[in-house]
């Protein structure tokens, strides 16, 4: 709905206004065959007075959904999306004021009266035609489904909340009948009033965020600008294919680069050949849309080459583009890409026994941390993101103890023990969890930390340690600091870099290469 043309959005709002006036001519003129099916309301109101429990669950909704629920619920919503989305939330409360406003004047402008069975508690003498009800709470259904559209990615959950709002809007129009408040065409009407002006808002005022550049300073330019632009993209991490391409290519032309060349990666070849295929072309700007996995590929194939990278993150983690503060919005974080600025970061080298030479951009590990990635349900995965690594984490609490040497910029190894070791590039991981609070990209060095819970409990005051940031180290938690780490353990271990698991092994040796590659983060 969102990337429909405004002409095809006036179109349908003006079909639903449209029959809506139609309507409310019709009923408050009793053309046929309207007054037979308005009389239904009569029987269910008669089954509404027999039955108490029924009477109280009705009038329960209706004061749920009246003008101050509605209100109420209105400026949570609002309140939720101020802060990081404030065009939603002007849409939203735009939406749902002017539904308001205009539903009170059309209601004195057709003056239908209020059926004459109306449950006797609480009767109303005011007009009729459209409800109120269900005008407002399809108003707000409506905005929810936008903003629903709008920012939650994951098709499963997405179809969930709209037949919800559906399940809502039709429970809140029963409602109305069968207490008797009104015939059904007040209710149909209300509905058709709130579509109409749902989609003429999003005409009026699109809640589709705005370039972040705008009110930026110009960024300085050293030389003449590029616009060769190229696309990797992991296929399986987006809806639809064409769809994101019309995204990009849209936006790409209203930020002044060419068509992009599109690179889709593969099973065998997860970005690096895509990567390197659209330096040989000469591309001056590469976005990657995918997980911290293709992201990884494509970042260390162009390090070095002086051609920005551009992440819109796809993937269940996104660990680096959250640790870069480049939204999570497909959308905003196309619109980083293309005209945000460019930021030289640290890429690590890693090596091991049992793998090929590679690298890294967020962080390694070994033991517990690694345990999860390799247990993670992957159909969970899909229907509820990263929620399914905290059902891993429950089930590898206590993955055994490690015996562990570690070295420190090539000096001597100091031994420990631990459930897990994390070397780290960035400092935050999912839900801002500040594993490793000190860590930064971009300072040449890579920050460890060793968790060694003893018994199943000692896990709390961990928890409590880390997200307080607290410096203090002991035998429960372990920190160092350089330029480059080597880690053994006494026997093959669950190892993985960037959230992907790699093959079981004993060593890990990385080295942190200062500002190795460019990326676009936001101005």
């Amino acid at each position: 709905m969102l990337d429909r043309a405004r002409r095809s959005l006036l179109a349908w709002a003006a079909v639903c206004l449209a029959l809506f006036v139609l309507l409310g001519v019709a009923a408050t003129h009793g053309w046929a065959p309207l007054p037979d099916l308005d009389s239904v309301g009569r029987d269910a109101a008669h089954v509404t007075v027999h039955h108490t429990g029924l009477r109280h669950l009705l009038r329960s909704v209706e004061i749920v959904f009246g003008f101050y629920g509605i209100l109420a619920m209105t400026v949570v919503l609002v309140a939720l999306l101020a802060r990081k989305h404030p065009r939603p939330a002007v849409y939203s409360a735009g939406v749902v004021l002017t539904t308001v406003v205009v539903r009170w004047l059309l209601v004195w402008a057709f003056d239908r009266r209020r059926p004459p069975w109306q449950v006797h508690h609480a009767v109303l003498d005011s007009n009729s035609f459209p409800s109120g009800h269900a005008a407002t709470t399809a108003a707000l259904g409506g905005v929810i489904a936008v903003v629903v559209g709008l920012l939650v990615r994951r098709r499963g959950v997405r179809r969930a909340a709209y037949t919800l709002i559906g399940v809502v809007v039709v429970g809140v129009g029963l409602d109305r009948v069968f207490l008797g408040r009104h015939y059904p065409t007040d209710v149909v009407g209300g509905v058709l009033l709130a579509l109409g002006l749902v989609l003429l808002g999003l005409v009026v005022y699109s809640p589709l965020p705005r370039s972040h550049a705008i009110k930026a300073e110009p960024l300085l330019e050293l030389g003449p600008r590029g616009t060769r632009l190229a696309v990797v993209l992991n296929p399986v991490k987006v809806e639809s294919v064409g769809q994101f391409q019309a995204i990009v290519s849209q936006m790409a032309s209203e930020a002044g680069w060419d068509e992009p060349t599109w690179h889709l990666t593969t099973v065998d070849d997860p970005g690096t050949g895509m990567a390197r295929a659209a330096q040989a072309e000469g591309a001056e700007l590469v976005l990657v849309c995918g997980g911290d996995g293709t992201v990884r590929e494509v970042c260390a194939a162009l390090a070095g080459s002086g051609i920005p990278v551009g992440i819109v993150p796809a993937g269940t983690g996104n660990l680096l583009a959250r640790n870069l503060s480049v939204p999570l919005y497909i959308r905003a974080a196309i619109d980083v890409a293309l005209t945000g600025q460019d930021r030289a970061v640290d890429l690590v080298e890693v090596s091991g026994d049992n793998m090929p030479d590679t690298h890294f951009m967020v962080m390694a590990g070994m033991g517990f941390d690694a345990a999860i990635m390799g247990n993670v349900n992957e159909d969970i995965k899909k229907r509820i993101g990263w929620l399914a690594y905290v059902l891993s984490a429950l089930k590898s609490l206590m993955f055994p103890t490690m015996r562990l040497e570690i070295s420190v910029d090539d000096g001597e190894f100091t031994k420990h023990r631990a459930r897990t070791v994390v070397v780290g590039n960035v400092g935050y991981l999912q839900a801002g969890m500040p594993l490793l609070p000190d860590a930064r990209i971009d300072d040449g060095l890579l920050d460890v930390v060793l968790l060694n819970p003893r018994r199943f409990l000692s896990w709390l005051p961990l928890a409590v340690r880390i997200l307080g940031k607290r410096s203090r180290t002991d035998e429960l938690v372990n920190r160092m600091t350089g330029r480059s780490i080597v880690v053994r353990a006494s026997h093959d271990t669950p190892r993985e870099l960037d959230g992907d698991t790699i093959e079981p092994g004993r060593e890990l040796r990385m080295t942190c290469i200062h500002g190795r590659l460019l990326v676009r983060v936001p101005r």
